[in-house]
């Protein structure tokens, strides 16, 4: 059964950019912003797909959109939509969306971010107001925010998922990083070879740093770490002496959808806006280079260029961005589509 997703067209610039139509209402957001979602598909497996949990990370959301035009204009008969049933939330926080759109939107019509303009007007949550640590902990937890809500109960009806990926992205990095959910590290060593073979074929090199376990990160091999976790996540603020920021964990979209049953492989990428020189890195971890810090605190343009070009630091092209993280979704799908449904390693 094919099952490929046409990448070459879902990032052609010609392609449709989103749905014809906004998709479900599910909710708003604490700004009175829609969230909105798309279901597609017959398939007796489930899959939910998210983007924009962080506010400054534009390029998943921008992909999932057209992801949802394509699978919108599938025939009904397509094999993605026999396959599967489909769960997207492309926008999860439109209110961030909203924050960031002076730099955002003119990265994703010109193919890269401009560095004077992220490092000028980008905004990020705190912890407490981070979307994607911020699912419910039960069905009334009315502290959770409405955004969240909203996601959570589209999925709920939809379990059990039998993948889960959140798209994310990283400001400065050498490259493509890749998290995956620990307890299926050993049914995705193809998936992780892959991978690695494609990244080298754009171009780039793994982003591959060992935090030994910092906030549930765990190096599995080259480019590979496991997800991080709520509760490890808490563990490392409680560790700081920082017992208030630890309280405001909540669980991750991966941990709420797994939460719903079954064992769903969750997936989440890491592109980053812009790739950081070999300069920058010592015995495979990721040696926060001064420049970012004295860049950030530039306001003039051509100093900021004539830094980053000192520095090989450089954006990551969008479209780039949207195949490896397309790659990564298809890796996955292969990995859980091409089971039997009810196979128990899919339990």
């Amino acid at each position: 059964m094919p099952l490929e997703l046409p990448i070459d067209q879902l990032i052609d610039p010609r392609s449709p950019r989103r749905p014809t139509g906004p998709g479900e209402r599910l909710g708003s957001s604490r700004e009175g912003r829609p969230v909105f979602g798309h279901r597609f598909g017959h398939g007796p497996r489930a899959i939910s797909l998210i983007a924009g949990c962080h506010a400054d990370e534009p390029v998943g959301p921008a992909m999932l959109d057209r992801l949802a035009a394509h699978l919108e204009r599938l025939p009904p008969d397509a094999a993605l939509l026999s396959a599967a049933t489909w769960y997207l939330v492309p926008h999860t926080n439109p209110d961030g969306e909203a924050r960031n759109g002076s730099w955002a939107e003119p990265a994703l019509a010109e193919g890269g971010v401009d560095l004077a303009g992220y490092l000028g007007h980008a905004v990020r949550e705190p912890p407490g107001e981070d979307v994607e640590f911020g699912f419910p902990r039960h069905e009334q937890d009315a502290e959770a925010r409405p955004e969240n809500h909203a996601v959570a109960n589209f999925l709920r009806p939809g379990a059990p998922f039998t993948l889960h990926a959140s798209f994310h992205g990283m400001a400065f990095a050498a490259g493509p990083w890749f998290l995956i959910e620990g307890s299926w590290a050993d049914r995705t060593a193809e998936m992780r070879r892959y991978l690695r073979q494609r990244v080298r074929e754009i171009g780039y090199r793994p982003h591959d740093i060992d935090r030994r376990g910092e906030k549930g990160f765990h190096r599995i091999d080259e480019g590979f770490t496991t997800r991080p976790d709520s509760r490890a996540m808490a563990a490392h603020f409680e560790a700081l002496g920082e017992p208030a920021t630890a309280a405001l964990f909540r669980p991750s979209s991966m941990e709420y959808v797994r939460s719903l049953g079954g064992d769903p492989l969750t997936l989440v990428s890491e592109m980053p806006l812009f790739l950081l020189g070999a300069e920058h890195f010592r015995g495979g971890d990721v040696v926060m280079p001064r420049v970012v810090r004295s860049l950030a605190a530039e306001r003039r343009p051509d100093r900021i260029q004539a830094l980053a070009t000192e520095h090989d630091l450089r954006p990551m092209p969008i479209a780039d961005q949207m195949r490896l993280q397309l790659e990564y979704l298809q890796a996955g799908l292969k990995i859980v589509l091409r089971r039997p449904p009810g196979d128990p390693q899919l339990r």
